[in-house]
């Protein structure tokens, strides 16, 4: 499996979570799955991301940070969101703060659902986003 012929970079954004979708995340470039080899790459840097993932429910208090970080990444840019909780708030669903999906507030190209999604789940979810860039 190979991405597209532009080596595609990945911003990681974290809006709150438990972390959990966090840690299987950064599991894709570690050895064991090596997400980097299929041509993509973590980056320090929205202005760089040529794909935003998002883990955590939107709540209150970060939504504005989001659309920040949404807004640096250049046009074309497309936005995941990982696990349940940006999808329907999750373990946070009823709490006061949170304002689930996160779709309703940018456009969001995929979901990669699960509590948290394997890593697979998410290489996969990637590939089949990166078709919204071509």
């Amino acid at each position: 499996m190979t991405f597209v012929k532009k080596s595609p970079w990945i911003f990681h954004l974290n809006t709150g979570s438990c972390n959990g979708c966090d840690i299987e995340a950064v599991a894709c470039v570690t050895p064991g799955f090596d997400i980097e080899r299929l041509g993509a790459k973590l980056v320090g840097s929205p202005r760089h991301a040529d794909i935003i993932l998002v883990t955590g429910p939107v709540n209150k208090h970060s939504l504005e940070r989001i659309k920040t970080v949404v807004e640096q990444a250049p046009k074309g840019k497309v936005i995941v969101g990982i696990g349940a909780c940006t999808i329907s708030g999750g373990l946070f669903k009823d709490s006061y703060n949170t304002d689930p999906p996160l779709g309703k507030h940018m456009p969001v190209t995929m979901y990669i659902p699960g509590c948290p999604p394997k890593p697979e789940a998410i290489i996969a979810g990637l590939a089949k986003a990166l078709e919204a860039l071509k």
